[in-house]
């Protein structure tokens, strides 16, 4: 690239091998505000890389809205009204949405799931560690947040491959691997009411229909009965639309960030052995060790807002309509706030990373959750392991939206 303005992180070969880091870098520093072009039928967007930019969007969601949607993708009237979940709303109907919900996830909601956790993990890892040589995405990875959402949703565990693959078509928009059709392929509009564009979704909602009609007026505490049984505190029922969006952003939001963050982080620890070393030797710092985890490994690039007016920051003027894209990954990286932020360094204090956000009214609403699935996936795995190696390629999902790792083989070899 001859020029910084040449730069568009809409342009999916940056992300071929993970996140593009040094990209990132020269934007924070020549171009913090950078305007990036897009193909046809999207008009561009602007990228913000600095950390304290992005929380300013973040934090003003009167003039950053979420209700234009959250993905670089532009949907017309007819898609947003089709398509619009919690993620996708502000104000008071997000308020209520977000209530019916939250209890269920709060830090003290959530402990109680530690010995089913601790369980869980260990027979994951048991069945894992057995083999030797396996692909960690698949036998550790993938397999331990989906059955935490198996057991959330009261669901069988026979249908953990379901959600799995689900989840794998509908956020590999990009990829030609997982994809059932390209989200910028004409073919897709046959699916441009359902989210992601994929048909994958149109199985989630008739799934999520069964659910549906046998909770009904039944008094679980599941989440599907919460979202059926509950009536939101702004006194508007939930419509077919919006149990069919937010089920369906239940079962990727509850599987795909934690999935991929254990990924990263277990390749970031083989790529840095002292820090492995030191948690070994000191396990009672993992707890802490978790918000590096998460920091390192960002494993959502971005949410998209819209700009609802003229606006100017640091200097640039973006106009009502347009795009604003808070690059999370971008800020977990900013020198600004962060001392030598490309080092991994799990006693890191403090550590007020954005993998969830930072603050504002869309702060991740499952992050107690995820904070306590990698605490004990990694004190029982750091406990257990005396030597990781990486065996092959390390694939990485084709986007610029989830920082995904598709496959990661290993060998282990146990204390």
């Amino acid at each position: 690239m001859n020029s910084i303005s040449n730069i568009s992180l809409a342009n999916l070969d940056l992300f071929q091998n993970g996140a593009p880091w040094q990209t990132f870098e020269t934007l924070r520093k020549e171009s913090p505000i950078h305007w990036n072009e897009e193909e046809k039928p999207n008009s561009g967007f602007f990228s913000v890389t600095r950390y304290h930019d992005i929380v300013k969007v973040l934090r003003d969601p009167d003039t950053f809205t979420s209700e234009r949607f959250t993905n670089l993708e532009e949907v017309d009237a007819e898609q947003e009204e089709a398509r619009r979940s919690l993620l996708e709303t502000d104000g008071s109907r997000h308020r209520a949405l977000r209530r019916l919900l939250q209890g269920e996830f709060t830090p003290a909601s959530v402990a109680r799931y530690e010995t089913f956790l601790r369980g869980l993990t260990a027979t994951t890892l048991d069945k894992a560690f057995a083999k030797g040589s396996f692909d960690f995405v698949e036998e550790i990875a993938a397999d331990f947040p989906i059955n935490v959402l198996v057991k959330l949703l009261d669901v069988p565990a026979s249908d953990s491959g379901k959600l799995i693959d689900w989840g794998n078509r509908m956020v590999g928009f990009d990829d030609p691997e997982h994809a059932d059709v390209l989200i910028n392929d004409p073919a897709s509009e046959k699916y441009r009411l359902v989210p992601f564009k994929s048909p994958a979704a149109l199985e989630v909602f008739a799934y999520g229909d069964e659910l549906a009609r046998e909770r009904r007026g039944k008094g679980g505490i599941d989440l599907i009965s919460k979202l059926v049984n509950t009536m939101p505190s702004d006194g508007i029922p939930l419509s077919e639309r919006d149990f069919h969006t937010n089920f369906l952003l239940l079962v990727v939001a509850g599987n795909e960030t934690t999935r991929h963050t254990i990924s990263h982080t277990m390749r970031n620890l083989i790529q840095n052995p002292d820090q492995l070393a030191f948690l070994q030797e000191n396990p009672d710092k993992i707890e802490w060790a978790v918000e590096e985890f998460l920091r390192y490994a960002s494993p959502v690039y971005h949410f998209r807002r819209t700009a609802t007016k003229d606006v100017e920051i640091q200097g640039v003027h973006i106009k009502a309509g347009q795009k604003v894209v808070p690059w999370f990954a971008s800020g977990n990286r900013d020198d600004a706030i962060f001392e030598n932020p490309n080092t991994m360094d799990v006693t890191r204090n403090p550590n007020e990373h954005m993998t969830f956000g930072r603050g504002g009214p869309h702060m991740c609403l499952g992050n107690a959750l995820a904070r306590i699935e990698l605490r004990v996936m990694f004190e029982e795995l750091i406990a257990r392991v005396d030597k990781v190696e990486i065996t092959g390629e390390v694939d990485f999902l084709r986007s610029n939206f989830v920082h995904g790792i598709k496959r990661f083989p290993v060998k282990v070899t146990t204390r």
